[in-house]
């Protein structure tokens, strides 16, 4: 019961702060994580804990799920150079630029502490890449062009894939272990190359079944078995389960859905997963709120504060490293639409409990998990609140 009840009353409570934001020109992820800040420390709510089991068992499938099955595939591949560019090469760029540009600004500022070598690698590479989560929830909030929605969206939902598989490389590095670049690069392949064609297959399996039925209910099951259990298979045999889902959604979203649905089925269909990514992602940001103790962020200012320059300008070296590369392209992105791009790249729950998962003797792990956390807080709140006025700013849109 004191579950049931703890999950109740955050419903609650992200319905009263969704009520709210609707007069304010707030996102309403940013609004629920300022809401989980102030309510947290007063412990009025019970709250659960964000831990990895948690996020992977419950929050990321169905909120990737939902965004792959909304993403036209089409466009995906229209734009696959860019989303592949940021989502792979770019994230291992992030990390190389991000770890050495740690250690040695904090030792030039005499900030301290001052992040070692193993620490700052494993840092880089949980806070490389643009949190799924956090990213389509405020994007779907904004007036985007489609085309710019498409590269945000294509981009977080394959590189939160890519940055788990290299956090583990990089764990390994900093403990010690020996790991060759051709074994991490073999090891990288395997586990996003089979984690896609597992959750391929599963979604063409499920859509040939959904054109066999027409019942709502039923097919609505498919696309859960879809969500959940290609992320459960492809982690059962040490594959991206992330990677998994986000195939299996497009694969229904984008061949199953269109063939195999009638035109009330999807609506159904559509409106379930709307709502359910609406729950997720009310509950996945409260508790980042709850998660974060104010006092210890404070604490250790300094470090958070170079930390997020430069992870800021790491991102920013990456984007426009990427959209130079497009110039000659079918697929030119305009450098202002850069600017969004980069700011846009928000950190989210994802890092979090990767600092988190991190053995209690892992070198300087307390440091890690707070600037960690304030990094996340810092993007979501300083770039959540600013990035709306930033599209109206360059005419690309505005808060809706």
């Amino acid at each position: 019961m004191n579950v049931a009840t703890t999950v109740i009353l955050l419903f609650g409570l992200a319905a009263g702060v969704a009520l709210l934001v609707r007069s304010l020109r707030v996102p309403y992820t940013t609004a629920l994580v300022v809401a989980g800040l102030v309510l947290g420390p007063t412990h009025l709510l019970p709250t659960l804990h964000l831990t990895r089991e948690l996020l992977y068992a419950v929050f990321l499938p169905g909120l990737l799920f939902e965004a792959a099955f909304h993403l036209d595939a089409r466009q995906f591949w229209l734009h696959k150079f860019a989303i592949a560019s940021l989502a792979l090469p770019g994230v291992v760029i992030a990390i190389a630029v991000t770890a050495p540009a740690l250690v040695l600004t904090l030792q030039a500022l005499s900030f301290g502490p001052v992040f070692g070598w193993p620490a700052a690698l494993v840092f880089a590479a949980l806070i490389a890449a643009t949190d799924p989560i956090a990213v389509v929830a405020l994007f779907k909030s904004l007036g985007a062009p489609r085309r710019l929605g498409v590269i945000v969206e294509g981009e977080s939902l394959v590189n939160d894939g890519t940055s788990v598989v290299l956090f583990a490389i990089a764990v390994g590095v900093a403990s010690g272990a020996e790991v060759g670049i051709l074994g991490a690069a073999v090891d990288f392949v395997r586990v996003v190359g089979l984690g896609v064609l597992l959750g391929a297959t599963i979604g063409f399996l499920l859509s040939l079944l959904t054109a066999r039925v027409d019942d709502p209910l039923i097919e609505i099951t498919f696309t859960t078995i879809a969500a959940y259990g290609s992320f459960i298979l492809a982690e059962q045999v040490h594959a991206s389960g992330l990677l998994a889902t986000v195939a299996a959604g497009m694969v229904i979203g984008s061949y199953g859905a269109p063939r195999g649905m009638s035109q009330t089925t999807r609506i159904t269909v559509q409106s379930f997963w709307e709502y359910v990514a609406f729950a997720l992602n009310s509950i996945v940001f409260l508790l980042i709120g709850f998660q974060v103790s104010v006092g210890r962020l404070l604490t250790s200012w300094e470090p958070i504060a170079v930390a997020y320059v430069v992870v800021m300008a790491a991102r920013a070296i990456v984007v426009f490293l990427v959209l130079a590369s497009l110039r000659r392209t079918s697929e030119r992105i305009p450098w202002s639409w850069g600017v969004v791009l980069t700011w846009g790249g928000l950190r989210g729950a994802l890092s979090m409990v990767l600092a988190l998962a991190l053995a209690d003797d892992f070198p300087q792990r307390s440091l890690v998990v707070t600037v960690t956390f304030g990094v996340v807080i810092l993007s979501i709140l300083a770039n959540g609140l600013t990035v709306g006025p930033l599209l109206r700013q360059l005419g690309l849109g505005e808060v809706r």
